[in-house]
């Protein structure tokens, strides 16, 4: 389901953006087509495993058999497809619980967590999960959110807009928000180039807003694509479910091991020290922009030419 939209988006924003001739444009849409059917429909609805997760690592069990006279900590999870785990094989590889598990752990008390996230939500429709999240006011929200808005046909900063104001909905609420920001779609090689990339740049600009517009409202923003497109990239057999598109339970681990600091922090539970600033671009992005390629091809063309320095 997000393969298809991030690629009707991809073409969307390449020939508005753009200007694509007519043979330009059937290329994309052509590559489009070709993409859909390689990574095809979800085969199924993601797990769950909502419920108390406990310190020990048990979980999830009923809020009876949580330690008596033990508040848990209530977790949220909003979102869409990533959110929700899709690609997981496993309950405990679903991000929601790899990150309750870490708070438990890290708090050395119960974690009840419940997800509202939903497979193909787009950002407009994530008003209808914080009005679910809100009924019960739990003291933490994890939110990621951003592939599906490729098909919204709004603008980047309309987008980055509708989040702020569902995360200032929950902050106002006192509600912690920690939001994983639109991952980056140029580390999904079903789709071919130059599809790939202009999906990527579209993706990496959405992050970006979101980072800017989660911040000024109050939430806590993680760039997902910024520090994890260097792993998928690399290790894609790993890192990816065999969908080629939603993440492993491999790659849920590495999202989960980024967000549960600044879970930890949102909630004031963090003892490890300063965090070190997020980047705005990591180096893998950066290095595939054209300036960077073409600089790099120039220092290799000139240090095959420079003449033998040698002493002797």
């Amino acid at each position: 389901m997000i393969a298809t939209k991030a690629l009707r988006l991809a073409l969307l924003a390449a020939g508005t953006a753009g200007g694509l001739s007519g043979a330009a444009y059937g290329l994309l849409n052509g590559q489009a087509g070709h993409a859909r059917r390689v990574i095809g429909p979800p085969i199924a609805d993601p797990l769950r495993a909502d419920g108390v997760h406990l310190p020990t690592g048990v979980g999830p069990v009923p809020r009876s058999e949580a330690p008596e006279g033990v508040r848990p900590l209530e977790m949220a999870v909003l979102g869409d497809s990533s959110a929700a785990g899709l690609g997981a094989n496993f309950p405990s590889e679903l991000p929601g619980v790899r990150v309750a598990q870490g708070l438990a752990e890290e708090l050395d008390g119960p974690v009840a967590l419940t997800t509202h996230a939903i497979v193909g939500a787009t950002t407009r429709e994530l008003s209808a999960q914080v009005d679910a999240a809100l009924r019960q006011p739990p003291e933490v929200v994890l939110i990621i959110i951003g592939a599906n808005d490729v098909t919204s046909k709004m603008p980047i900063s309309r987008c980055a807009e509708l989040l702020a104001e569902q995360v200032r909905r929950l902050v106002e609420a006192d509600v912690k928000v920690v939001v994983g920001t639109c991952p980056d779609l140029g580390s999904i090689r079903p789709i071919p180039q130059p599809l790939r990339s202009v999906a990527s740049r579209w993706s990496i600009a959405l992050a970006r807003a979101q980072r800017r517009s989660v911040e000024t409202s109050g939430g806590y923003a993680v760039p997902l694509a910024d520090l994890l497109s260097p792993e998928f990239l690399t290790r894609p057999a790993e890192f990816f479910s065999p969908d080629r598109f939603h993440p492993s339970g491999a790659g849920y681990e590495a999202a989960a091991e980024i967000l549960l600091p600044v879970m930890c922090m949102a909630i004031g539970a963090w003892q490890g020290g300063p965090l070190p600033p997020a980047p705005t671009r990591s180096e893998t992005a950066e290095a595939r922009r054209p300036t960077s390629r073409i600089v790099a091809h120039l220092n290799r063309h000139l240090h095959l030419r420079a003449p033998d320095r040698g002493l002797g």
